[in-house]
């Protein structure tokens, strides 16, 4: 009996990838799940697409439509390496052996396949140039005569946050026991404020909560960090207390706030800790570009930077794209001596990446932000790839 085509998918992949290294990959994922409840489920996330492959190649797995299309992503990726020539094989098993190495993930590799998919559904012969040729860029668009080279690049969110969430989850992962300790000690309800002005040390601040719970509660302040701890005023059982706080508190500081609860003996606690100030992540993706586009386009054709914004959830998403942030901070992009190259900027997530709908995911499928300054804004062939989304 054939397999289905999701299980089909992921089996070549993890194929091409081989097995032994593959194995390897998920026994290392799984003990890494295992440092601590949050980090583990922050990892889970991030490498939800290997965790998804190891799932569908088991005997007997039936994917969900987003499952269906991480396998299908992958096996765009496996089915473009017999046709490589050996050194873009070779570039394709170093790109692969790098995705499945310390922090990385296959995020890259499926937002290219994803880019290159796209394109070919809007009516353009694409190129793995970049893997095929070794050219700078990764990809070469096609369409009635015209052509355009577009690069794939991956941003992490984490580039524009003062706070990042890696450390926030070690220090809430690393405190956990304690704060259980210090609750069935004084039972009751309490929010913990942090307001960090500076980077964020998770070891020194966890000293500062432990030397403030064992002191006077209250307010703590110096110059590099406000620690406040207040009665949680909310009625109701427990469970419903804690996810009305945290509801409320996401509302009023924004998607930028770090939040985490603490429960013990009918006691909760729940941290709350942000920056003085708001991310910064669509700037980040700005600064990125300004590297990327004289680095990677080649100068003799109109160029796409195709961005990837990684470790970002859909509030934070939504928020960026209904702030007008991410229009802003690309626009301003197309101004600079950097982008006289570039024709278009596109941006999407994960969410988009696996098909979801508005208004998690960006209508269309993508942001995409033309350039009306370069003369290949004009030209109809290549309309479909570059005229703004948003």
């Amino acid at each position: 009996m054939p397999l289905p085509p999701a299980s089909a998918a992921a089996r070549a992949f993890i194929a091409l990838a081989g097995a032994g290294a593959w194995r390897g990959r998920i026994a290392a994922l799984a003990a890494e799940a295992s440092a601590g409840r949050r980090q583990g489920q922050a990892l889970r996330q991030r490498h939800l697409a290997e965790l998804t492959l190891a799932r569908l190649a088991r005997p007997g797995a039936a994917p969900l439509p987003w499952e269906a299309r991480i396998a299908a992503l992958a096996g765009r990726i496996a089915a473009l390496a017999p046709g490589l020539p050996a050194a873009g094989r070779a570039r394709l098993d170093a790109a692969l052996a790098a995705a499945l190495a310390g922090e990385a993930t296959l995020i890259p590799l499926l937002h290219l396949a994803h880019t290159a998919h796209r394109h070919r559904a809007r009516g353009f012969a694409v190129r793995f140039a970049g893997l095929a040729d070794g050219a700078g860029f990764d990809l070469l668009a096609e369409r009635d005569g015209a052509a355009v080279e577009i690069v794939c690049d991956v941003v992490s969110a984490e580039a524009g946050r003062l706070v990042p969430r890696a450390d926030w989850l070690r220090l809430a992962d690393g405190i956990d026991a304690e704060l259980q300790t210090w609750l069935a000690a004084h039972p009751g309800r309490y929010l913990l404020k942090m307001t960090l002005p500076e980077a964020m040390s998770p070891a020194a601040l966890h000293a500062r909560i432990r030397a403030m719970l064992a002191g006077r509660p209250g307010v703590h302040q110096d110059a590099a960090v406000a620690l406040r701890l207040d009665p949680l005023l909310l009625a109701g059982a427990q469970s419903a207390a804690a996810a009305a706080a945290l509801a409320a508190l996401r509302q009023e500081l924004g998607p930028e706030a770090h939040l985490a609860t603490v429960a013990a003996d009918g006691g909760v606690l729940v941290l709350a800790a942000r920056a003085g100030r708001e991310d910064q992540v669509a700037a980040a993706i700005r600064r990125r570009m300004t590297v990327l586009a004289p680095a990677r386009l080649s100068g003799t054709r109109p160029g796409i930077l195709a961005m990837m914004v990684e470790d970002t959830d859909r509030g934070e998403w939504r928020g960026l794209r209904e702030r007008l942030e991410l229009e802003g901070e690309a626009r301003q992009f197309l101004t600079y001596p950097e982008a006289r190259q570039v024709a278009a900027v596109s941006c999407v997530s994960r969410l988009e990446l696996l098909g979801l709908e508005p208004p998690d995911a960006a209508e269309g499928g993508e942001l995409r932000f033309r350039n009306p300054a370069h003369p290949a804004a004009r030209l109809a062939a290549l309309a479909p790839a570059l005229a703004s989304m948003a």
